[in-house]
């Protein structure tokens, strides 16, 4: 079965409001060299072996699904990796 495996990251242009926190939260622990945190989403998806065969059917479906779902388009990058 294939698995597929998705990052979510917001764009670099917004301001990570949640990363910021956690970077200061390092500060205060004495990390000081962490120069900036960005925080994501990270997702394994197990694909059904009756799902799409054929690669670019497969490809159509993954993006379908971030855009419509898994991420925010306007807002959020994605990437996925496919594992057979």
């Amino acid at each position: 079965m294939p698995q597929v495996k998705v990052v979510v990251t917001l764009k670099p242009t917004l301001l990570d409001a949640q990363g910021r926190v956690v970077q200061n939260a390092l500060h205060s622990l004495g990390y000081a060299n962490v120069a900036q945190v960005r925080i994501g989403k990270y997702l394994e998806l197990e694909l059904t072996p009756n799902g799409a065969t054929d690669p670019e059917a497969m490809e159509t479906e993954i993006k379908e699904m971030c855009d419509r779902l898994l991420a925010n388009p306007v807002i959020e990058n994605y990437r996925y990796e496919v594992i057979e």
